[in-house]
């Protein structure tokens, strides 16, 4: 059930397949805060998120700051038990210093309830670097994982190929102690691990408006964390929307969506992306 903060007003089952609210529908992008919106939002309604907020200053977002520790909490109270948050962070360096904002962050996450399932890397082709600083070439950002209690939804993406089918032996020595044990390996494809790779730049993207935007993490990224962390129908969120990429994916993927975006400029671009994807896929079906 979800609930209008104003006018208390609650609906049935039936009428929720199209709301989440009174005045939230699913599918919609609303242009507020989001801490406003996701108080619109009754308890455990949310099954995934998914979402990358500004951090540490690195882009203007058109002058946009956030309230971290009630976004942090109203994440938690919308989150249904066994539903993931994805939290797609970096941090700045400062005078020669990372803020460790991403730590800082993960850490409150914990405080306040969730459990931190996996701490991932998005590994992107194009790295940048400062020719000025003494630092190595920056080649990550962090997709730390939340579970509100334990994780209900796990489609692990199989496709890492096996390079040796025959049956061998491997060696466990968790104890201290070496003991030897025949696997033989079932799939031609196995898991991948928690080192995800992505083109960045103008490949990561399938309609150049997003790149209108100053920070979009690839498509890729949103659809295999959806694929990942949700089944078909469940309810996803992108507390900050931006150009849209999180609807998108969820579009593709047969999910609902709801996203919240201050920037009015921002939630035009999401919804002429949103826009051209529907149109692709009813062409897709005729």
């Amino acid at each position: 059930m979800v609930r209008n903060l104003e006018r208390g007003v609650r609906f049935t089952h039936e009428a929720q397949k199209h709301k989440i609210a009174s005045m939230i529908e699913l599918n919609k992008i609303y242009c507020t805060d989001n801490v406003q919106g996701m108080r619109m939002i009754d308890d455990e309604t949310v099954d995934l998120t998914v979402t990358s907020p500004p951090y540490d200053n690195l882009r203007l977002y058109n002058g946009y700051s956030f309230d971290f520790e009630n976004v942090a909490k109203e994440l938690y109270r919308v989150t249904k038990q066994g539903g993931v948050v994805v939290w797609v962070v970096g941090d700045a360096t400062i005078k020669g210093c990372e803020t460790s904002t991403s730590f800082k962050q993960a850490l409150y996450f914990k405080e306040i309830g969730f459990n931190l399932h996996d701490t991932m890397i998005y590994h992107k082709e194009i790295p940048t670097w400062n020719k000025t600083s003494m630092r190595y070439k920056q080649h990550f950002e962090y997709m730390f994982v939340f579970a509100k209690g334990k994780c209900k939804t796990f489609n692990p993406i199989m496709d890492v190929k096996v390079k040796n089918m025959k049956p061998r032996v491997c060696k466990s020595n968790r104890n201290g102690k070496a003991h030897y044990e025949m696997y033989v390996p079932k799939n031609e494809y196995t898991a991948r691990g928690n080192i995800w790779y992505y083109p960045v730049g103008s490949n990561c993207a399938s309609n150049k408006i997003a790149f209108e935007h100053p920070a979009i993490f690839p498509e890729q990224l949103a659809i295999d964390h959806i694929k990942s962390w949700s089944n078909e129908g469940d309810v996803v969120l992108d507390c900050f929307m931006g150009s849209g990429t999180t609807a998108i994916a969820a579009l593709r993927l047969n999910r609902k969506y709801i996203g919240f975006e201050t920037s009015q400029e921002y939630v035009d671009i999401a919804n002429e992306r949103i826009k051209g994807e529907i149109n692709q896929m009813t062409l897709k079906k005729s």
